[in-house]
């Protein structure tokens, strides 16, 4: 760590950081703790089951929403009031969601809901990037998207016995106590400061922000090839993992009769395995540094996709399926964390604006491909999901090359 002014004691920073990964919990688990109960969700409000993917994906989609300014404001008014707000918003979000009557409301709150992820990416994240020098950054950002991965690891299992006392409406009322818990964690202990001042930064980028400058500089993001090649494969590496969890519902409760635990039960192995990942990222990071650990990561990654495509030209039981899930989910823990740090410094920007580009790229290719796939019918059976998600993720290779090359060129 960095040193560090009195106002960051190593208890503020400790509390800072549990107080982002609770919020980050929650903005997964408003997803995953709700996916057993989808098929309720759609009974009662008179809809479709088909529904189900695309209420996940318009969630992904709200955390595309407000990134782009969020996250240069936050660059030069500083992060902590922006994480209250959103973290707010959440709260309010999911307070609202439990008095809807029909599909569409209940859609269009799960958008604002996921905007809650847009504050996590474009205002946390580069506050932890600014705290932490690199090797302590990627383990931070491991060990908090452990924290995060308890969401779609215990999420399906707790809904699943929870439903068995509860309505979904009361689901959302629980996760907007601990929002709200998350709240006052975040008003007591993230740091007063404006985008590096205070934390021992060279010097904070506080400038005037005019529409025109900012469209400038997202342009020459998106015409910057080792950022976007990078971000791109930042979507396609979760790729497959977000199908998952939102087909899952349709391919395990409606396809195979599961019951919402046995459904939870499902998604354990899975979600096991990224946490694996993520602790031989942190076990490898320091003695082989962060491009050495994402070649490393593509060994299980392709294996596992590999596998799947395989498999799927054969009767596909549901033991093999989340076998070779969990091995691709082995190398997306130790990956992903390590191209995220690649991603964010491809650029000399300022970082809450290109995280915020980051986070966009990323979501709308895991939001657009996901909903892709559910068109393409890849809920339809465990073979269809095998083949389609397999040669999807292994799409990551060709951007990941596509870095290399210019990491070459510019080194």
């Amino acid at each position: 760590m960095q040193n560090q002014p009195p106002l960051l004691t190593p208890i503020r920073v400790a509390g800072f950081c549990l107080a982002i990964a609770l919020f980050e919990f929650l903005t997964y688990m408003a997803s995953d703790l709700v996916m057993p109960a989808m098929l309720m969700v759609t009974q009662d409000l008179d809809a479709s089951a088909d529904q189900i993917p695309y209420a996940f994906n318009l969630y992904l989609l709200g955390g595309i929403v407000l990134p782009w300014l969020i996250g240069p404001l936050s660059d030069r008014h500083g992060r902590r009031p922006f994480m209250l707000v959103g973290c707010a918003g959440f709260v309010l979000a999911c307070l609202a969601i439990t008095q809807v009557s029909d599909m569409q409301s209940f859609n269009g709150l799960r958008l604002i809901q996921g905007m809650g992820l847009g504050f996590v990416i474009a205002v946390s994240y580069p506050a932890i990037q600014e705290i932490f020098c690199e090797a302590a950054a990627v383990k931070v950002m491991a060990l908090l998207g452990n924290l995060a991965l308890l969401s779609p690891l215990l999420g399906p299992l707790a809904g699943g016995l929870l439903l068995q006392w509860l309505s979904w409406r009361e689901l959302f009322m629980l996760l907007a106590g601990l929002g709200m818990v998350s709240w006052l964690a975040l008003w007591g202990f993230m740091p007063r400061t404006i985008a590096g001042a205070d934390i021992g930064l060279e010097t904070p980028r506080v400038e005037a922000l005019d529409l025109r400058s900012l469209i400038k500089r997202y342009g020459a993001l998106l015409g910057h090839g080792g950022f976007m090649s990078a971000s791109v494969a930042l979507g396609l590496m979760s790729l497959p993992l977000i199908a998952w969890i939102g087909l899952s519902p349709l391919l395990l409760i409606q396809g195979l009769g599961l019951s919402p635990l046995a459904y939870g039960v499902w998604q354990v192995p899975v979600f096991a395995a990224v946490i694996l990942g993520n602790l031989i990222l942190n076990a490898l990071v320091e003695r082989v540094g962060v491009r050495r650990v994402v070649h490393y990561s593509l060994w299980p990654f392709c294996t596992g996709l590999i596998a799947l495509v395989v498999a799927s030209q054969f009767a596909l039981s549901l033991p093999v399926l989340v076998s070779a899930l969990s091995l691709y989910a082995i190398g997306l823990g130790m990956g992903n964390a390590a191209l995220y740090r690649l991603a964010l410094f491809a650029s000399d920007d300022s970082k809450g604006l290109v995280s915020a580009m980051v986070g966009m790229i990323s979501i709308a290719v895991m939001s657009a491909a996901g909903s892709l796939l559910a068109l393409l019918g890849a809920g339809a059976s465990l073979e269809s999901f095998a083949l389609m998600v397999g040669i999807a993720g292994l799409g990551c290779l060709v951007a990941l090359r596509l870095f290399t090359s210019w990491s070459a060129a510019h080194s």
